[in-house]
């Protein structure tokens, strides 16, 4: 994948961010299901692997493969589609169901990621109306 020249990286983290929610989204709604793993997307490797490096992590180790679909990594499998950079989240306290979920934490997150989300779309939003301006001439 490589960078948009009119909307950059925007247009990519659009789909990141759409998908980080959708994470986030899916751990609240799990917040009682008991042994429930609460994940989400680390965007700066999402990010990495988006601008075309190489199958390696950041410290270098190899990345993780799956040789069946039906086989779940770190790197995860949610609703059937692969997503780079999905990662476990690391409890801040236990709980005695197992369950990871720690509601003000998650909705912090998915407050922080539609931030984001909204900020690329405002960014995209000025580049459609300033090349629309350079179109019509108004």
């Amino acid at each position: 994948m490589a960078l948009d020249p009119l909307f950059g990286l925007h247009a990519d983290a659009l789909a990141v961010q759409r998908k980080r929610m959708d994470v986030l989204a899916g751990n609240l709604a799990n917040s009682d299901t008991p042994n429930f793993k609460a994940r989400d997307i680390d965007f700066a490797a999402t990010l990495q692997q988006a601008l075309g490096s190489n199958d390696s992590s950041a410290d270098g180790a190899l990345a993780m493969s799956a040789s069946s679909r039906g086989h779940s990594l770190a790197t995860g499998d949610v609703g059937g589609d692969s997503i780079p950079g999905l990662v476990w989240r690391v409890p801040t306290q236990n709980s005695v169901d197992g369950n990871t979920v720690d509601a003000q934490i998650e909705q912090s997150k998915f407050a922080d990621a539609a931030l984001h989300y909204q900020a690329s779309l405002n960014f995209v939003d000025g580049r459609v109306k300033s090349m629309m301006t350079a179109i019509t001439g108004q």
